[in-house]
């Protein structure tokens, strides 16, 4: 729980001040998708102003018109009573604007002090290569913000928090009105996350508007004065300090309040046996004390927002990460990988989110792809050599069962040659092949088109009703409705699980913000 001290009074309305930054009848669309819609809010001194909703609500889009990444269809922005134009990043600095992603965008290699400087609009950059000594106006917004350890020290050399320090007075140098942190406590601890949450009511004390955006409601309600709720591009709420409760946000970010629990058409998991175990499985700040059942022939599907700790767990299971405690069992014998060889000789498989990077091998056929977790199976001691003439007749014969679509050449042109939906489907191909107990598949239609994804969740489907257990992660919750149960993860840890007619999209919201 957070124990934050406010570091000034809530103002009145009659002591509310005026707006820095206003927006008004905001409109973006992108195609057919209307990404805001006609968005009214303002952004104050001296006040922490959250912004909250699902992934896709919009609240990216309106920090990227904001930051001169992008520029609105219709709608004004106006800064302290006069419209602009924020046609540019550089254009936003001028304004007074800085901008804080969850991904921290520091030189390793430089010191506290020159990142810093890094970027500052006062022409101050040509020294940060050659200063002996820290200049006293950057440590001045080192102690604004709380820096305790020495500005000599080199980034790659800091914590986590650390940096996220650095990066705010690197916003505060500019002498920045308006502070936008994105996330800015998804990979913190819970001590950590507090000393933040204590300098972002430091700045707002300060006078220095602070714009929140964040999943964790505990930490919205504590710290936050206003906050703006999203749902599908439009504003659902906006809530005074007095207004705000976790029942108010969740109904305004989903769109109703949580149901009670059903099992009303759940699958009979019963007297099914348990596959794969996990219990209390811990490492680092991503993966908090996770637990779940998959049963043989279950598709089980993980529900979680950016930074809910899924693929994590899904590298623990398949033994590319060591856990740092808890326990894993398939079908009630003792499991702890201690690579992801042993993993695959356990019977688990794994199609990991980034094909491109971690699955694939773009320049070879696309033979040597689907065969590669199988080419030892392929040899024995008596005939140690592959038959390449059967190797592509057996490729062909499952390319057609999964029906890859290939140009000219077949199965020995290169894998870089298919489309996103048919490279994924070699890699599913690849450890089917395998035979796996345990099959886990993390956004498996991430970047295909849409007849691609029916046929990818159509062969998952298939898989499972033969007697293979199935874990499904997406972000894209509508495809988990086809799933026997969904468990939902937030912070590292299982927080819910739906069977039956719970498995709708805004159940798995609520659950996700519960």
């Amino acid at each position: 729980m957070l124990n934050l001290e406010r570091a000034w009074e809530v103002p009145t309305d009659a002591e509310t001040p005026e707006p820095i930054v206003e927006v008004s009848g905001l409109v973006k669309t992108y195609g057919a998708i209307q990404a805001l819609k006609g968005v009214d809010l303002a952004f104050r001194a001296g006040q922490i102003h959250g912004l909250v909703g699902a992934n896709g609500a919009g609240k990216s889009t309106l920090v990227r018109i904001l930051a001169g990444l992008e520029s609105p269809d219709d709608g004004a922005v106006v800064v302290r009573g006069t419209p602009v134009t924020v046609h540019s990043p550089a254009a936003a600095a001028r304004l007074g604007f800085a901008f804080i992603h969850q991904e921290l965008n520091l030189v390793r290699s430089f010191t506290a002090a020159q990142n810093i400087l890094l970027g500052n609009n006062r022409g101050d950059g040509k020294v940060i290569g050659n200063f002996r000594r820290v200049p006293p106006r950057v440590t001045a917004v080192a102690e604004r913000v709380g820096i305790s350890f020495p500005l000599d020290k080199l980034v790659a050399e800091l914590t986590v928090h650390e940096q996220w320090l650095v990066t705010i007075a690197r916003a505060l140098i500019n002498d920045s009105e308006l502070i936008v942190m994105d996330e800015p406590t998804g990979s913190l601890d819970a001590e950590e996350s507090d000393r933040l949450l204590k300098v972002c009511t430091d700045l707002a004390a300060q006078g220095v508007a602070v714009v929140f955006i964040s999943h964790r409601l505990d930490e919205v309600m504590a710290i936050c004065d206003e906050v703006t709720v999203f749902r599908d591009g439009a504003v659902t709420a906006a809530l005074s300090k007095t207004e705000i409760t976790r029942d108010r946000l969740i109904q305004g970010i989903v769109g109703h309040a949580l149901p009670p629990a059903s099992t009303e058409n759940a699958k009979d998991l019963r007297n099914t046996r348990v596959a794969l175990e996990v219990s209390g499985i811990r490492r680092g700040r991503s993966v908090n004390g996770a637990t779940l059942r998959l049963h043989e022939g279950e598709l089980l599907g993980i529900a979680g927002l950016v930074g809910a700790g899924r693929t994590e767990l899904a590298r623990i299971i398949f033994g590319a990460d060591a856990p740092d405690t808890g326990t894993m069992r398939i079908y009630g014998a003792p499991y702890s990988p201690q690579g992801v060889r042993d993993a695959m000789r356990a019977g688990v498989a794994y199609v990991p989110e980034e094909r491109r990077s971690e699955a694939l091998f773009l320049q070879l056929p696309v033979t040597s792809n689907l065969h590669a977790a199988n080419w030892g199976r392929r040899t024995s001691k008596l005939n140690p050599f592959v038959s390449q003439r059967r190797a592509d007749r057996d490729a062909l014969t499952q390319c057609q069962d999964l029906g890859v679509v290939m140009r000219a050449g077949g199965t020995r042109q290169p894998i870089s040659a298919l489309s996103g939906g048919n490279q994924q489907k070699v890699v599913i191909g690849r450890w089917l092949e395998t035979g796996p107990k345990v099959l886990v598949l993390d956004e498996p239609t991430r970047g295909v088109d849409i007849g691609a994804r029916s046929d990818i969740y159509r062969r998952i489907r298939e898989i499972a009703e033969r007697g293979m257990s199935v874990i499904v992660i997406s972000s894209e919750f509508e495809e988990l409705l086809e799933c026997d149960r969904v468990a939902v993860m937030s912070r590292g840890r299982v927080v819910g699980e739906l069977t039956g007619d719970d498995i709708t999209v805004p159940n798995m919201l609520g659950h996700c913000y519960a």
